[in-house]
């Protein structure tokens, strides 16, 4: 064993190497005939005929899925800054030295939480917001994304080392002072990939948008689908074949735009440590 080996791994060896391999060859061997048996699904289907895909030609149908993404990108944009605030007003009134502020912000967290995101974003499309589904929808985001972005900065923030703030208290900072000087800078760094991971949640949820009407991207689609008749039937396959890619592409530009500033942190973070005498 290497000097550069520790108790908890040791390098492989040839036997384990040669399992590994093999491990990864059989998992693209069965990754790739599931591939193959879906595709040989849907062509015995004839979702692949040319009828169900030539309305993809039209520049009214690339209009309309350009529309439906921007409402998508419009909701998501809304429900993301509104989720932010109030995750971190939740989390402030959670960290209150006030016993009521303190109860008060944990049941709203805990109700908001618990609720159903599609119960609550049609209960309020249909008793609040009953003619501007747009507002249901980001509401109803906006509520259980910062209810669970409160959880996510309260803990980043009780992950900061507890001599940290009594360092703040005993430079005679107020506790407002103390956290938004002290505590918040240092756990933004750890909670900001998990900060990320829950606006992606947020991008795809917008999809819900679907159940009460809003011209989202994939009630966008249903719609294409549905006035487009073909002698091959209707082509929802195609849609969703083509519509998925664009979500997906906007999960993983979310994704690395995370990785991309959490190194950036990282890069700052080294270039601030003093050098060892």
């Amino acid at each position: 064993m290497s000097s550069t080996s520790t108790v908890l791994y040791d390098t492989p060896g040839p036997r384990t190497r040669a399992r590994y391999r093999a491990f990864g060859v059989l998992s693209v061997l069965a990754l790739g005939g599931l591939l193959w048996w879906v595709y040989d699904k849907l062509a015995s289907a004839g979702q692949f005929a040319g009828n169900l895909w030539s309305l993809f030609e039209y520049s009214a149908v690339q209009q309309r899925i350009l529309e439906g993404l921007l409402d998508t990108l419009s909701v998501f944009a809304l429900a993301a800054v509104f989720s932010l605030l109030l995750g971190a007003l939740l989390a402030a009134g959670r960290l209150s030295d006030h016993k009521p502020v303190r109860a008060v912000a944990t049941a709203i967290v805990q109700f908001f939480r618990a609720m159903p995101l599609l119960i609550m974003i049609f209960a309020l499309y249909q008793s609040v917001f009953t003619t501007t589904p747009f507002w249901a929808l980001v509401t109803g985001l906006t509520l259980y994304n910062g209810a669970v972005q409160a959880e996510i900065i309260r803990g980043g923030i009780n992950a900061v080392p507890r001599g940290q703030g009594e360092a703040g208290y005993a430079l005679g900072l107020r506790k407002s002072q103390v956290m938004l000087t002290v505590l918040v800078p240092q756990a933004v760094r750890s909670m900001l990939p998990a900060i990320i991971g829950q606006l992606v949640v947020t991008l795809k949820d917008t999809s819900l948008g679907y159940v009460i009407t809003y011209s989202e991207l994939l009630y966008t689609g249903k719609l294409i689908a549905g006035n487009y008749s073909t002698p091959d039937g209707y082509p929802y396959i195609p849609v969703v074949l083509v519509i998925a890619p664009i979500y997906i592409a906007l999960c993983l530009a979310l994704t690395a735009l995370a990785k991309w500033i959490e190194a950036r942190g990282r890069r700052g973070a080294n270039r601030r440590t003093p050098a060892a005498a």
